[in-house]
């Protein structure tokens, strides 16, 4: 399985990068490829190429503050959780998708 993330949150530091820590930490854990890209008070870091997201079977964006341009992923199974719940369930997320995209 693989999947495609964007993590950002209001002010665009901590939660940022944990809630995508987390969610790479989960995925390697289960074996899940995963890209995540990260929209932080420096800008857009580890931008998604058009080939990762056209490869992923879902995505996953935090809700917490509007994604830019989020339109890249018309057509896929998008997820919308905040950045504490990447940060505290990300493992929770990873398998609840790999469960609901196997059947």
């Amino acid at each position: 399985m693989k999947l495609v993330a964007v993590t950002a949150c209001p002010s665009g530091v901590a939660h940022t990068y944990l809630a995508a820590e987390s969610l790479e930490v989960a995925a390697k854990k289960n074996s899940v490829e995963i890209h995540v890209e990260t929209q932080g008070s420096i800008g857009i870091e580890n931008e998604l190429s058009l080939e990762q997201i056209q490869s992923a079977d879902a995505v996953i964006l935090t809700n917490n503050i509007g994604i830019k341009n989020e339109d890249r992923f018309k057509g896929k199974p998008v997820v919308r959780v905040s950045a504490g719940d990447c940060i505290n369930k990300g493992e929770v997320i990873v398998k609840k998708l790999q469960q609901k995209l196997t059947k």
